[in-house]
């Protein structure tokens, strides 16, 4: 296993699950929460994701190709399209959810799977990357990167009130969700131009 491939797609899967969000939905929440429902949504959110996504990465490829005969290149383009919406919300809107009194919920163990733990953190954007990290590089290097990236985030997420504090208190809250939505918009381009010279390869055109 390299661990240098491992480090580096650790660091794509972050840019990707943007921990900010999860800071500023927590942190944001309404009615307020306390540490102690910060920590029991962190775990749960945390560790429901990494089911979807371990799951998706092991037989994601599998069931796309062999059961609903989609490309990889395909989902890529898709994933990278439904990604860039996001990020583009983000620069126009300065936030990466809607939120909407009638969608508050009381039951956090609901709130801990929809929408913290999809599809805020095993979103389209971090499936497809996970699948197609596991048909590059293995299982074994692309599980570890995803334990990896979601421990910083779960860490991060664990600090969300004093953090949410702190950058309301510098009036920071707006520049950065739009500078990580700028970073998720070009991640996102950046896969929709991968997967689009996979499919011209595909198609002999180079």
């Amino acid at each position: 296993m390299e661990w240098t491939k491992v480090f580096e797609n650790t660091l794509y899967l972050l840019a990707l699950l943007n921990p900010a969000s999860k800071v500023l939905f927590l942190s944001t929440y309404e009615p307020p929460l306390n540490s102690k429902q910060v920590f029991e949504l962190s775990w749960k959110s945390s560790l429901a994701a990494l089911g979807i996504l371990a799951s998706f990465a092991i037989i994601g490829q599998f069931v796309l190709n062999e059961i609903f005969r989609i490309d990889m290149y395909s989902l890529k383009i898709t994933g990278g399209f439904v990604l860039f919406f996001v990020g583009w919300t983000a620069i126009q809107q300065g936030r990466f959810f809607q939120k909407r009194d009638h969608d508050l919920r009381e039951d956090f163990n609901e709130l801990s799977i929809v929408p913290l733990a999809a599809p805020l953190i095993a979103g389209p954007g971090t499936i497809t990357v996970a699948i197609s990290f596991a048909a590059e590089y293995g299982h074994i290097p692309c599980l570890t990167a995803l334990v990896l990236a979601l421990t910083v985030n779960f860490i991060l997420m664990l600090f969300s009130l004093p953090l949410g504090r702190l950058l309301r208190f510098l009036h920071l809250v707006g520049p950065l969700i739009r500078i990580t939505g700028l970073i998720v918009s070009a991640v996102a381009v950046q896969m929709i131009l991968a997967g689009g010279t996979e499919w011209l390869k595909s198609t002999g055109c180079f």
